[in-house]
């Protein structure tokens, strides 16, 4: 049976709403828009039009799978990230605005001047394609302890047109790699083990759990990191990587007390320091460990 455009985005809305999902009406407009085929404008414009049965049947799916918490890029199986749309699947953690912060402080400082960069923990392969598009003369490496994570990485580069730039390797942070790059990226698992429980539905059920659990005190990550980072950045090199909200200063007292010195911090739109720029400083100035 035929429904209105208007009908199934009232229903939708208050079956979210009554659910305590956030963000009620745009969940809805964007599913029933994947659904229906139909554009927002569309929508606007004709709220009376008939949904055809098939895309009924889906957009109900949609709103079913919404209601058991699942984030509407899992649902549609991608995510706008920086302008571009990148594959997700369950095997890669979801891109969040907030990483978009650390790609601004990246292209920011190294427009001109690197080269080769290193995204360790690619997951999607959000943060390297990125860079990537953006920077035409770089080349770049992407590493992942999944080669599910990997498969998507080179999906989403093939089809935003930088794979013939981008080499990729399954391996365990520095593991099996050589030689040195410009810069090194990553968006490293950062959750304190025993808080996981208690994250959001769409995150603790969805994203794997590899690419959020940062072990006991959620800084194990940054001292592999750390201890692994000096040999492969080139002199004059850059290391960024993304933290979790209160965590700067632990993680600049580990990167400074392995040879690096802070060069920059970057605020989220919520005000939280979310990203870290370091530079190899001499053996002399480095701090015992």
């Amino acid at each position: 049976m035929r429904e209105t455009a208007a009908a199934l985005l009232q229903a939708a809305r208050k079956a979210l709403i009554e659910a305590d999902i956030e963000g009620s009406s745009l969940d809805a407009r964007v599913l029933l828009q994947s659904a229906s085929s139909l554009s927002h404008e569309e929508l606007v414009a004709h709220p009376d039009a008939q949904i055809e049965v098939e895309a009924v049947s889906k957009f109900q799916n949609f709103i079913e799978r919404r209601l058991l918490h699942e984030p509407v890029s899992r649902i549609l199986g991608w995510r706008e990230f920086y302008g571009r749309n990148f594959l997700v699947t369950p095997a890669v953690l979801d891109p969040r605005p907030d990483t978009e912060t650390l790609v601004d402080l990246i292209l920011q400082r190294t427009r001109l001047q690197h080269k080769m960069v290193l995204d360790l923990g690619a997951g999607s392969g959000a943060i390297v394609i990125t860079l990537l598009a953006e920077l035409a003369r770089l080349t770049g490496t992407a590493v992942d302890l999944s080669q599910e994570a990997l498969d998507v990485v080179d999906h989403n580069a093939t089809v935003l047109g930088v794979a013939h730039r981008l080499q990729l390797h399954n391996g365990f942070w520095f593991q099996g790699l050589t030689g040195t790059f410009d810069l090194i990226v990553s968006n490293p698992p950062y959750i304190v083990h025993s808080q996981i429980e208690g994250l959001g539905a769409e995150v603790k059920h969805f994203d794997p759990h590899l690419a959020l659990d940062g072990g006991d005190d959620g800084l194990t990550a940054y001292r592999h990191l750390a201890k692994g980072a000096p040999e492969f950045l080139a002199k004059g090199g850059v290391l960024a990587v993304e933290i979790g909200a209160g965590q700067s200063q632990d993680v600049a007292d580990i990167f400074t007390a392995t040879g690096f010195t802070l060069i920059e911090k970057r605020k989220d739109l919520s005000g939280h320091d979310r990203a870290l720029a370091f530079e190899k400083i001499n053996d002399s100035q480095k701090k015992p460990l």
